[in-house]
């Protein structure tokens, strides 16, 4: 992969919600490159380049878009384990839920993550909040160079 690729992590364990950030992401050319983990294990392992992954070149996704409710490791722990790394610890994270309960909220922007957002129900609606995730963090965003 090269290093100028868009890269997206879509940690999400719900086949249609993925299926959904997919086509929006797809349709509007947001991203070169985005790779799918489904449940909290497999996204620490992707991140920190470790067992399935241990093979990977370290480059952090410009992008992770997690869910909270994961088998596994919760998305609050890998939160956690990406804010507490000084190689990860300035990787945009938007968790993309569907948790409005005010805990998960707060102990998100306590853990530092960027944005969080509750998915919408519908499909158009959904679709429209991905595309414009993927726009405002991808496009217009910048971030430091590590």
């Amino acid at each position: 992969m090269n290093e100028n690729n868009i890269e997206i992590l879509l940690v999400e364990d719900n086949p249609n919600d993925v299926e959904l950030a997919l086509d929006a992401l797809r349709e509007h050319k947001l991203a070169d490159y985005i790779h799918v983990v489904h449940d909290g294990a497999e996204a620490l392992d992707f991140i920190f380049c470790q067992g399935a992954y241990a093979q990977r070149t370290i480059h952090n996704p410009r992008l992770i878009l997690l869910d909270l409710k994961l088998p596994k490791v919760n998305g609050l722990e890998v939160l956690q384990r990406i804010r507490g790394d000084p190689l990860t610890k300035t990787t945009p994270v938007v968790i993309l839920t569907s948790s409005q309960e005010e805990r998960d909220i707060a102990a998100s922007y306590n853990l530092g993550v960027n944005s969080y957002i509750v998915k919408p129900v519908d499909f158009e609606h959904f679709t429209d909040a991905v595309r414009h995730l993927g726009f405002y963090w991808l496009l217009l965003n910048q971030s430091p160079k590590l």
